[in-house]
């Protein structure tokens, strides 16, 4: 009976170190549990950002395709108004050697122009002999 005396103490520490190990174990199984649902909850978070963010570039996409489509439709817009700007840019040259030629009149009218006022005032005012 010694022994199982002795024996009872020894068991009931056996069973709390059991309990506590017990608690030891079932605490980090919740630790680590909660580790891998906030991982979890982090990458299902990061996974609904990556789609809006996928929908948000495709909408892009279709903006840029809109856009392409609206630059090819200018360059034939534009590609028809070269024989205009060709025809503004003679045109402008021609008024620009125009402007000379009138200048050069101009000069040639008011040379004139002195010319027959002096013949006028020599006839009018002879000069004293």
């Amino acid at each position: 009976m010694d022994s199982a005396k002795n024996g009872e103490p020894q068991n009931q520490k056996r069973d709390e170190l059991t309990e506590s190990l017990n608690d030891l174990f079932s605490s980090i199984g919740t630790m680590i549990k909660s580790e891998l649902q906030g991982t979890n909850n982090q990458l299902e978070l990061l996974e609904k950002m990556n789609l809006r963010v996928a929908e948000e570039y495709k909408g892009y996409g279709d903006l840029a395709s809109g856009l392409r489509v609206f630059v090819e439709q200018l360059k034939c817009k534009s590609g028809s108004f070269n024989e205009y700007v060709e025809q503004i840019d003679a045109i402008e040259k021609q008024v620009t050697e125009f402007e000379v030629v009138v200048s050069m009149l101009d000069k040639y009218v008011c040379l004139l122009e002195s010319k027959v006022q002096s013949a006028y005032q020599t006839r009018l005012h002879p000069p004293p002999n």
